[in-house]
């Protein structure tokens, strides 16, 4: 029996933009660590012969020391997408000109980069609005991936705060990132957003249907620092309930599941990143091999593109 689909992509979140978003100002210099983790993520696909989405950041892809990096990713047969030009979580504030002019010169820098024009958007923070849904049709995009159906976003966004130094206007700036309670009732299926015409295919990052859990990597990663029997335990269960409810799961790395304890400097708040490099490696690689036995995995483009062949696609507003 052919076995169901599942999509998985990278956020390429370079250093510079998790200092950013955590308001330390030394992320104006633009710190890195791409030539360590791209090495890294390849080898691990390649290895598992599985091809994902890579949402890039065009200020990364602006800047020539990246160069070979993105058109490593692009060579090894991955699609393209566009992660915005400045990382902002708080896109969801920027007015229909400037939201214009950021996807726009994200994919100019991107496609040159890469040799590929995106047709994907994921929002830094998991940003939406319905300004960055209208944008994105109109400029003929294929789909969306930025909403993160689950209860727990305004956990999330108070360990962010209490481990962070903002002033009250950076606080303010990112108050919504990670979004609200009622990001747990968003759908966990795919659907279209109603922002004119056909209407922008959303594929939700995937939470464990019913409880609505994170269950993307960095989050399995953070529950084996406790337990690796548990967090494997944990994400067979995931697995097992997307298959029984007929989800077709779209999961995610980040950078920092390919990045060790030794090399946290800047990041060193982001959990999961007391554990070692052998450690994750060991445990993405046990995951890839989990999600590869049960599902098909193929790139957000596929799952867009079979989404968009079915007849009775739900019609949603990103707002709701």
């Amino acid at each position: 029996m052919e076995k169901p689909l599942a999509s998985l992509s990278c956020d390429l979140d370079d250093k510079w933009a998790y200092m950013k978003t955590h308001g330390n100002p030394a992320w104006k210099a633009l710190p890195s660590y791409l030539d360590l983790v791209v090495p890294r993520i390849l080898s691990g696909l390649l290895q598992h012969q599985l091809k994902a989405t890579f949402f890039l950041v065009g200020q990364d892809a602006a800047l020539e020391k990246n160069l070979d990096h993105f058109a490593a990713i692009a060579a090894a047969g991955h699609e393209i997408g566009n992660h915005s030009f400045h990382h902002d979580p708080w896109l969801h504030r920027y007015a229909e000109g400037a939201m214009a002019r950021e996807l726009a010169m994200a994919e100019e820098y991107i496609e040159q980069a890469t040799g590929q024009r995106p047709i994907g958007f994921r929002g830094p923070g998991y940003s939406l609005s319905q300004t960055t849904g209208a944008e994105l049709n109109r400029r003929g995009y294929l789909y969306d991936a930025s909403t993160l159906p689950t209860f727990i976003g305004p956990l999330a966004r108070a360990y962010f705060f209490m481990s962070s130094a903002f002033t009250r206007e950076e606080a303010a700036y990112r108050s919504a990132i990670f979004g609200g309670v009622r990001d747990g009732f968003r759908s966990i299926q795919p659907y279209r957003w109603d922002v004119g015409g056909e209407g922008l295919i959303e594929i939700p990052v995937t939470t464990m249907p019913f409880v609505r859990i994170p269950i993307h990597f960095s989050y399995l990663l953070y529950l084996s620092l406790y337990s690796r029997t548990v967090a494997q335990g944990y994400f067979r269960t995931a697995l097992a309930l997307c298959r029984t409810s007929g989800v077709e799961p779209s999961l995610l790395l980040h950078p920092l599941d390919f990045l060790g304890n030794d090399e946290a400097d800047g990041v060193a708040f982001f959990p999961g990143m007391r554990l070692p490099l052998k450690h994750k490696l060991s445990m993405i690689e046990w995951a890839l091999e989990e999600l590869k036995q049960t599902f098909q995995v193929v790139t957000m483009r596929e799952h867009a593109t079979k989404v968009a062949r079915q007849t009775a696609v739900p019609v949603l507003s990103p707002t709701i």
